[in-house]
Order: C-alpha cells, then sequence, then structure tokens
C-alpha cells in the first residue's frame, strides 16, 4: 500500500485527542511540571474534549482498499526498557545498529542495544552546565559511512557569565572490539550570536535534509526581542551547509552577517524538528504560560514571537494572539495547557504501518507521547501516558520507536507492536 492509501487508512482511525490522564502545566519551560487538566486548540477547530482511557478500549477496525483489514491494538505498543542514562538529552543510531546517546552534563555515550554493553565517546568538548544547558543533540552526517562526520550541539561559556549554543562537527573514531572511542578533529562550525546572561532556550536542535543542508534551531535564550532582530541568530531556524558556511539561496542571503544563516525567525524554544515525506519542515516549540506550538516551517517566514503569542506571560499579562496580527504565521496546532514538547520523529517505518505519516511529539510537563496528524488540518489524535518526562523520540533501524526520559536515571525505552 503507497504512502497515500496509508493515509486513508490512519485517517479512519478516528483517534481521540487526548487521553484523561494526561498531565499539563501552566508553563511551557522544561523546568515546570504542575499538573492541570488538558485541553487541546486546534488551529481553525474549537476545542476537543478529553476522554476516559476506556473508551477507547476496543481495537478500531483500519480498512485499506482491497487489502485484509487492519485492527490497531490498544495500547498499540509494549514498552522495553533497555538501558539507563544519566540526564540524557538526544540519540542517533549508528549504520550498525549502535546507539549515541549525549548526557547533558558533558558525555557522549556509545550503547550496543543488543548486548546492553555501553562505554564513552571522548573527545566531546567543553559545556556549560546548568539549567537547561550541557551537551545537547547528536546527528550523523549523510555520508556517514564514508567520512565518519558526527555533529554535535551544545552550551558553551563566553565572557563575563554569558553562554551561548554551538554545533561542532568531529570524526567519529570507534575502538576496535569495543563500546568506546574518540572523537578527532573536532571543529566548530556555528554558534549562537550574541552570548547572553542565563541557561535556558539553547534550543539547538539539528537536522540534516535530502539536499544535504544542516539545519539548526536556535532559541531566542529567554530574552524574547532577539527573536525579532535579524542581526542576531537568535530566535530563528538556521540552515546552513554541512561545512556551517551559508548558502547562496537562503532567503536573507544578500543581507549577510547573522541574518544571511537565517530561513525563519520569531522563535522561542524549539526542541524538535522534522521533515515530511513531501519535505516540508515541521518544527515544535514551548510556548510561555499556554501556547505550545506546531508549525509548519516556510521560508522567510515570521511567526511572531514575542510579539504574538496564543499563551500569556509568566506574571498573567496578556500577549495578543495570533489571529490579532495576519502578517504573522500561525501555529497548525497550539496548546493550552501546555504538553512542553521534546524531541520529535514523523514516523516512515512498516513495523507499525497504521503510523506512517505520523508525527510523534515527547511531552516533558504532559509525561506522555503525543501522535499527531497532518494534512489540512493538523491535530493531535492520541496522547499515551507514559509516567515519566519524555525528553527524546527516534525512529529505530528496524521501524521500532524509542523514547529517552529526562533526568537522572532516565530509562531507554523501545517501543515494539502489542502482538496480543
Amino acid at each position: 500500500m503507497n504512502l497515500s492509501a496509508w493515509s486513508v487508512t490512519c485517517l479512519a482511525l478516528s483517534l481521540i485527542a487526548c487521553d484523561g490522564n494526561a498531565v499539563a502545566v501552566t508553563g511551557a519551560d522544561e523546568d515546570r511540571n504542575e499538573p492541570a487538566p488538558v485541553t487541546v486548540v486546534l488551529a481553525g477547530h474549537v476545542p476537543s474534549t478529553p476522554v476516559a482511557a476506556s473508551a477507547t478500549a476496543q481495537a478500531a477496525p483500519v480498512t485499506g482498499g482491497p487489502q485484509p483489514a487492519l485492527r490497531v491494538p490498544d495500547p498499540p505498543f509494549v514498552s522495553t526498557e533497555v538501558a539507563r542514562f544519566d540526564q540524557p538529552w538526544a540519540m542517533t543510531f549508528l549504520p550498525d545498529g549502535r546507539l549515541l546517546v549525549t548526557e547533558k552534563p558533558g558525555r557522549l555515550r556509545l550503547l550496543n542495544p543488543a548486548t546492553g554493553q555501553s562505554g564513552e565517546i571522548t573527545g566531546v568538548p567543553a559545556v556549560a552546565y546548568g539549567g537547561q544547558g550541557g551537551l545537547g543533540d547528536v546527528i550523523l552526517h549523510p555520508r556517514f559511512a564514508d567520512n565518519g562526520l558526527i555533529y554535535v550541539s551544545y552550551a558553551e561559556s563566553g565572557t563575563n557569565s554569558t553562554r551561548g549554543a554551538a554545533v561542532a562537527r568531529a570524526r567519529l573514531v570507534i575502538d576496535a572490539g569495543a563500546n568506546g572511542g574518540h572523537l578527532e578533529g573536532l571543529q566548530v562550525i556555528w554558534r549562537q550570536v550574541p552570548k547572553v546572561t542565563g541557561d535556558a532556550h539553547y534550543s539547538h536542535r539539528l537536522l540534516f535534509d535530502a539536499q544535504g543542508k544542516l539545519w539548526i534551531s536556535s532559541g531566542e535564550r529567554q530574552k524574547g526581542s532577539p527573536a525579532q532582530d535579524m542581526q542576531s541568530n537568535l530566535g530563528k531556524i538556521i540552515r546552513l551547509n554541512d561545512d556551517g558556511s551559508v548558502p547562496a539561496d537562503n532567503p536573507f542571503a544578500s543581507e549577510g552577517g547573522a541574518a544571511a544563516q537565517v530561513w525563519s525567525l520569531g522563535h522561542r524554544n524549539v526542541l524538535g524538528l522534522a521533515f515530511d515525506p513531501a519535505g516540508r519542515l515541521w518544527a515544535h516549540e514551548m510556548g510561555p504560560a499556554g501556547g505550545d506550538e506546531l508549525n509548519l516551517i516556510e521560508r522567510g517566514s515570521n511567526y511572531g514571537w514575542p510579539i504574538v503569542s496564543n499563551g500569556d506571560n509568566y506574571d498573567g499579562s496578556p500577549i495578543p494572539d495570533h489571529p490579532t496580527r495576519p502578517e504573522f504565521n500561525a501555529p497548525e496546532i497550539s496548546w493550552t495547557p501546555v504538553i512542553a514538547p521534546a524531541g520529535f520523529i514523523i514516523y516512515q517505518a512498516d513495523l507499525f504501518p497504521y503510523f506512517r505519516g505520523r508525527g510523534f511529539i515527547g511531552g516533558l510537563a504532559s509525561q506522555a507521547l503525543i501522535q499527531v496528524e497532518f494534512g489540512d488540518a493538523p491535530r493531535e489524535v492520541k496522547r499515551y501516558p507514559m509516567g515519566r518526562r519524555i525528553r527524546e523520540v527516534e525512529q529505530g533501524p528496524d521501524g521500532a520507536i524509542w523514547l529517552l526520559e529526562d533526568g537522572a536515571d532516565a530509562r531507554l525505552l523501545k517501543l515494539t507492536p502489542n502482538r496480543g
């Protein structure tokens, strides 16, 4: 069955937007975790009504043209603990099936999921650890099999107690017959400018596209106004060549300086980037007190922060909503109360055929895995309570969905289909 047919199949599920026992918060920053009732505000739609999990206990039939009817089990997956880490932030699979995992205090771990053996990759740059800062994302170069390059993001210290995100690349050298190794030829290819005080909203998510361009989410460092300042690369989504140089076809390339790096602006704290099968870029970001967002990222577009938001300031003072300023790009989905999104995939494997083309977002304060669908009216379709803050989501080589919990003694979980 082709992707289009699967999209029709998925629409037939009529899945529920929220489970009644999910947890949300009044503010979207990572360290907030007060429980609150859950509602979901969809762009251009009325809020969905939460229902009890028992209402969806019976598996929904799914048909696919001439194919035999499929049934989606409820729950659709079983969760298996594979390993534990100290404050993990991101992960990526190597071609041999092993897993690189970053730990925020500044360690890069190498895990063999098949054996449970783990070790450390040395040579990681020094990080400014504290608050939301430390070692962040890790991804492979698209031609990793040929050049061995990986990319890491992290918070680094500056002068006068300032900090900023940075991205470096290096060659990964793995010790023969061991789960360890080192980085060689480390080169910093991008930095946030300027460095500022504080230890929040670095964002620094990394992603390569099919053309080999590097995408970086650059948070506004909890300062607000830099997101609208084109002399700064804070509060922007950045597009670069793989060596850190600026592509000539970037929307503001002719302006030079920080502006030349920018693909879109007006962002707050983007902790998830993913391309859909059509090649469109999606990003989720944390709102303030309410107003978490899922955005379709468009060339040169301004998403409005801090001028507009569907949330309010933490002191209770209002921020104008997106409809008041139609010149700014409005979110496709917004959440109030928030989900505190972190980690993001758009599923494109066959192990879960009924998930093809669906998005999966990790929820920190919501302590859930949130499933969304796209199309003409993107929406949340299901929320799976996980009982712990979910920091990272990844699709494995065999199509399993992998999750990293947040914080100390955090579990690495492998989700596989429920065959029961």
